[in-house]
């Protein structure tokens, strides 16, 4: 045999090899069909095709798609050609047919599944399964037909669930029968494309779930549907007839999917690495109200009352007995008919004296809206006028909606939904205004005495805690007030922002947004509906800090204003939720830069510099500019965020100490701040100042320098941390070792580094009478002052042993110390 016949047979053996263990093509055409054993893999593996039995019923075979080595094959499919036709053996085939069409056949040539569509014969047809687990047929270089289009109970990223509103074509999910059973089931979910597009589950043909009014941001009726959907879900209308869904992630390689079970329920799987399984979230709407119409015509379902029906003011059951025995679907009816006097006169003015609306918050509007794009007060008149128009509700994003008919599907929310306006006569509102004014009343009186008291008794019990340095504790239901030398001072008015809405910014503070984790708790980034990007910084229930931390947050950072100190832009405070809303910093901290590898090689030294000067500028502001003297207690690599253009701002207030006028010192019985970042003097003794954060300073200015953490020499046979690190290159006359490499090895502003680096050494010095004040470090950064001192030992630059500290508990993490007590 030549040389040439064996090489073109060795070819043909390895493409065979490789056909047959799925690993190199993701590409079938009319020669190259698939069996059994083999299967298709997508360009970047992230999908597979080929063959696959279910655990439950492992006599039954079928082709289908499913993500590539991820958990189990029932969690992890996505499509299946022949759901209802399984294979009885393992002898099928998977192949493009003679007319064009992918086709499942039998061992007896028997065809169980076709793409079927029409193909002339002869043409190049090829199908490729894509990382988007999309299955592509094409002829001639145009796709014919897509496994997208015919989708099975999984809804993916790149996915289209679609309706055509002229053509009555739909791309719908459709549930399996059974979680063992893959075959048709009995739920479909999809868009309704009314005045105001939907999403609906049907049960066969009956209405079983539904979204409520799409508002160009989310479904109303799903008041925490960012937890479910993440980010991504679109509502797109071509303006051709046709309207579709769409899924997408800010994070591409962020596996996850939703889908429709056999019990008709949207559910959610999200890929974790670190388990290396799937997990499962129920959707939000999974509650008895969720049901379609379940209290029936003008009933109102509420998941949180015992009894989850009842009818609306102004209406009485259809029927007493059912009704009380738990059968709402007959719905209520009015107790006193709508009498309208203008049904033939469109002329007349609308008689304000003869009938109004009852306002309804936190509702899931009903079904069969009728849309305008009135405004908000047209939209009411209009309703008013309108004799058949028995509600009426306005979303900004939406618009007018009213309604003519029996009002159906009506839930209400603890948050989130729409306010309706429901018509009733006069007579009944005014019974209800007279009560509602009672009331008020009641309360206001017992808010007045309550606050009243509080405020003594917080005078009382702070009253021997005059000396500066303490913390301060906000009123929110008012203009907060703080002590400052005897005066009481107003704080400016700071915006309350609601859970909802920080909630739905941040996708229902979802693990995908969170931008960092302190002793606090978690940090998310957020989108406002005005597209606003925000930072929420969400206080956690087992958080070191406090209310008191928090409330000091507020009032020292709502009383500053530097472009080096973050933007506290408001708060929420509601149920059991503290947060702050920050300016977004879109490159985050400057950890996430400084300590990391890779990213650490984009700070240059005219950045590092930059950013060196800034944090000096912001706190020479907070020691001395600011109407506030301020001590920061927590000045830290984590808590220096960088905006788009890497300047420096200074965040987290939450142990920051508040001096009067004349004050230079003062004493503390509670130690906060971070392990590697605290002042000697804060540490043994309580004793906290301006110098206490030029130590902090200090250390970060050294590692800003080598990019390194200050606590990287933990357990460090030679060095106890950063600081010992440096001094001994100081006296070995060898400091420029101590800068990044990434700095030296550009062989400039060496000087300039030399100069930061003494200028850090002077900083963390053990007393705190031999550190220079803020001022003179800006002036031995800018080289005002030429000579600078020698610096003395710093602190910390030996082993601490046990017996010279308090009793105190360390973390060698970077996570804030709130508990501990100083002698």
């Amino acid at each position: 045999m030549s040389g040439s016949n064996l090489s073109l047979l060795l070819h043909l053996y390895y493409c065979l090899c490789c056909l047959s263990f799925g690993n190199a093509f993701d590409t079938i055409t009319s020669s190259t069909p698939i069996n059994d054993s083999q299967a298709l893999v997508s360009n970047n593996g992230v999908f597979r095709l080929g063959f696959f039995s279910l655990s439950s019923s492992t006599d039954h075979r079928y082709v289908g798609i499913w993500y590539n080595n991820r958990g189990v094959l029932e969690e992890s499919v996505i499509w299946i050609a022949n759901r209802n036709k399984p294979l009885k053996d393992d002898s099928g085939v998977f192949m493009v047919s003679d007319d064009g069409n992918l086709v499942v056949s039998d061992g007896q040539n028997q065809t169980l599944w076709s793409s079927n569509v029409r193909n002339p014969r002869g043409v190049n047809v090829s199908a490729q399964i894509l990382d988007t687990g999309n299955l592509v047929l094409k002829a001639n270089g145009n796709t014919v037909w897509e496994s997208f289009w015919e989708p099975l109970n999984v809804f993916v990223p790149m996915m289209r669930l679609s309706t055509n509103v002229r053509t009555g074509e739909k791309v719908e999910l459709t549930s399996w029968k059974s979680s063992s059973d893959p075959s048709t089931g009995s739920f479909t979910s999809g868009l309704q494309p009314l005045a105001i597009p939907e999403n609906f589950v049907w049960n066969n043909t009956k209405p079983y779930w539904r979204s409520g009014p799409w508002n160009g941001h989310s479904f109303t009726g799903i008041p925490n549907m960012n937890s479910f959907v993440l980010e991504g879900l679109s509502l797109v209308n071509d303006n051709q007839g046709t309207f579709y869904l769409t899924l997408a992630f800010f994070n591409s390689s962020y596996l996850s999917y939703l889908y429709l079970d056999p019990q008709g329920i949207s559910r959610q799987r999200i890929w974790d690495d670190e388990k290396g399984n799937w997990t499962t979230y129920d959707s939000p709407a999974e509650t008895e109200c969720a049901l379609y119409g379940k209290c029936g015509a003008f009933g109102i379902c509420n998941s949180q009352k015992p009894s989850i029906c009842s009818c609306m003011k102004g209406f009485k059951p259809n029927n007493i007995d059912e009704w009380n025995s738990g059968n709402w679907t007959n719905g209520c009816t009015r107790i006193n008919q709508l009498r309208c006097h203008r049904l033939n006169n469109t002329d007349s003015e609308p008689d304000d004296n003869e009938y109004g609306f009852l306002k309804l918050e936190r509702i899931k509007v009903p079904d069969f809206a009728e849309w305008s794009e009135h405004l908000e007060n047209e939209c009411k008149n209009r309703c008013l006028n309108n004799c058949s128009c028995i509600a009426y509700a306005f979303d900004a994003a939406i618009g007018c909606m009213s309604w003519s008919k029996d009002l159906i599907d009506i839930q209400k929310f603890s948050y989130g939904g729409l306010d309706l306006y429901i018509r009733l006569p006069r007579s009944e509102l005014d019974k209800k205004n007279i009560t509602v004014a009672i009331i008020i009343t009641v309360v206001i009186g017992t808010t007045i005495i309550i606050v009243v008291s509080l405020i003594f008794l917080l005078r009382w019990m702070n009253k021997d805690r005059d000396r500066t340095g303490r913390r301060v504790y906000v009123k929110f239901e008012e203009l907060a007030m703080f002590e400052d030398n005897g005066k009481e001072t107003k704080l400016h008015q700071l915006p309350l922002f609601k859970f909802e809405e920080l909630a739905t910014a941040t996708i229902d503070f979802n693990p995908s947004n969170k931008l960092g984790q302190g002793g606090f708790g978690p940090v998310y980034m957020g989108k406002l509906l005005d597209g606003k990007e925000i930072a929420v910084k969400r206080l956690s229930s087992v958080s070191g800090q406090g209310f008191e931390e928090f409330a000091n947050e507020v009032l020292v950072i709502s009383e500053l204003q530097h472009r080096n100190l973050v933007r506290l832009l408001g708060c929420c405070i509601e149920r059991e939720e503290k947060m702050l809303v920050y300016e977004y910093m879109p490159n985050k901290s400057l950890d996430a830069f400084l300590f990391d590898s890779t990213k650490r090689k984009l700070l240059d030294w005219k950045n590092r510099f930059n950013i060196i000067k800034g944090i000096s500028r912001g706190l020479l502001y907070l020691h001395q500019d600011s109407r506030l003297r301020i001590i920061h207690s927590d000045l830290k690599a984590s808590n220096i965020l960088l905006d788009e253009e890497m300047n420096p701002k200074i965040s987290d207030f939450g142990m920051a100490r508040i001096f009067g006028g004349n004050e230079n010192q003062a004493n503390t019985g509670r130690i906060v701040g971070t392990y590697g970042y605290m002042a000697p003097e804060y540490v043994l003794r309580g004793h906290f100042s301006e110098k206490s954060d030029v130590f902090s300073y200090g250390v970060l200015l050294l590692e800003i320098i080598s990019g390194r953490r200050n606590t990287s020499f933990y357990n460090n046979e030679h060095f106890f941390n950063l600081l010992g690190y440096a001094w001994k290159l100081w006296i070995e006359d060898n400091i420029l070792a101590l800068a990044d490499t990434e700095l030296v090895s550009k062989q400039c502003c060496h000087q300039e580094i030399l100069r930061c680096i003494h200028v850090g050494l002077l900083c963390v010095q053990e007393h705190a009478n031999y550190r220079p004040s803020m001022s003179m470090v800006i002036s031995m950064l800018n080289s005002e002052i030429i000579d600078l001192l020698s610096p003395t030992q710093p602190a910390f630059t030996a082993a601490l042993h046990e017996e010279s500290l308090p009793n105190n508990k360390w973390s060698i993490n970077d996570v804030t110390i709130t508990n501990i007590e100083g002698r």
